[in-house]
């Protein structure tokens, strides 16, 4: 009778630690491996992105579909030999279930492969170069490719009485992007490049290049440079002279951006851009997320920040769809074609190419209540990635 009675215990014991046990696994919780720059060259754009996460989820709530969000931050420094280190450990190690970010192209294509074969999402909050969501079909970006603004900005220059253009671009795939499509558009309204420099991608030396761009005597130059590297950029173009020269600045909207924009002094007035997005947007939405911004973190939202801002939604807004599940092509599915109206305006992801679709807007730099800002003044809607759309 006492076995007895004792195996009927043990029995027991058994089923309520089940019945325990069963609470806390539905309630695993989602993990996201968010592999950023937050040391080096590229830091600003780790920040950004960081900060905005952080903001969402303080806004949003740290919870989904019943399961709670963990966010792993791992900094690679924007070297893709670290990224890809940090996504094969996240993955294994840390099991999660999205990873995020990247700071720049060969970062992003660093971790395609590993994406690919574990079926686990990879959301790019920050690359730019068209062919990334082509390496993996677990890629979704929600931040902007080169040839969204370089493509209207080509062709707004030529219909604003700019001939010739010198052009300075970082050597790397975005920069390439970047000038290949701004090239096409501007050769094709007939304007003429009368100088072409590409400078290296880790802390470049821009001034004698410029003092290259200046003797050419174009019209404007034409610039790309990644997120962070603007300010610096426009220190050695003021130094250089290039603004009393009368020589304009133009491009996509990274060299003027937000996040260091404000530092650049009197040099950066009247420096027109095409760009997803700037601080001085005029929408209800964005004027609360720039507050709200500020007000945690002390300064001003970039594009970065808002691309960040974005991804978690994107990953969220999945989330309740798959019911919380965190099956790869469930999440995927989920996402193709998803619209909403974010700070920069009205997002979808093209369902076919994974890719963001945009606003784009014209900007110029000018003064209001004694700070710089990117104001708009003409908008180009649902802008596709042109690197796509071509092939």
């Amino acid at each position: 009778m006492r076995t007895k009675f004792s195996l009927l215990q043990a029995v027991a014991g058994v089923a309520l630690g089940v019945v325990a046990l069963a609470p806390a696994q539905a309630q695993e919780s989602v993990k996201i491996g968010l592999i950023l720059p937050m040391t080096g060259g590229q830091a600003s754009t780790g920040k950004q992105i960081d900060n905005a996460i952080k903001l969402y989820m303080q806004q949003n709530g740290d919870s989904v579909a019943g399961r709670k969000i963990e966010v792993i931050l791992k900094d690679d420094a924007a070297v893709p030999d670290n990224t890809k280190r940090l996504a094969q450990e996240l993955i294994v190690n840390d099991k999660v279930n999205f990873i995020a970010g990247f700071g720049v192209t060969p970062a992003a294509l660093a971790a395609a492969p590993l994406a690919t074969e574990a079926k686990i999402p990879e959301i790019v909050m920050a690359a730019g170069t068209s062919i990334i969501t082509e390496r993996s079909p677990y890629i979704v970006r929600t931040s902007f490719t080169l040839a969204q603004s370089s493509t209207i900005i080509g062709d707004w220059a030529v219909k604003n009485g700019i001939k010739k253009v010198a052009t300075l671009t970082s050597d790397y795939a975005p920069g390439n992007d970047a000038l290949k499509f701004f090239k096409e558009h501007f050769a094709a309204g007939g304007g003429e490049i009368v100088e072409e420099v590409k400078v290296p991608l880790a802390n470049p030396d821009f001034a004698p290049f410029l003092q290259r761009m200046k003797d050419s005597k174009p019209d404007a130059m034409f610039v790309f440079v990644p997120a962070g590297q603007g300010g610096n950029f426009m220190k050695q173009y003021a130094e250089r002279g290039l603004d009393k020269a009368g020589i304009k600045v133009i491009g996509p909207g990274d060299v003027m951006d937000d996040d260091v924009l404000n530092g650049m002094g009197d040099a950066a007035l009247g420096t027109v851009t095409a760009h997803l997005y700037s601080a001085a947007h005029p929408s209800q939405m964005n004027k609360d997320f720039v507050a709200a911004y500020k007000k945690a973190f002390s300064n001003r939202p970039g594009f970065m920040a808002v691309s960040g801002y974005d991804g978690i939604h994107l990953i969220y807004q999945a989330l309740k769809k798959t019911g919380g599940k965190t099956d790869g092509d469930a999440l995927i599915e989920a996402m193709k074609g998803m619209k909403w109206e974010s700070p920069r305006g009205p997002i979808s992801i093209d369902p076919e190419t994974r890719d963001i679709v945009q606003n784009i807007y014209i900007r110029k730099v000018e003064k209001v209540d004694g700070e710089l800002y990117n104001v708009e003044f003409q908008t180009f809607e649902a802008v596709k990635d042109a690197g796509k759309t071509k092939k």
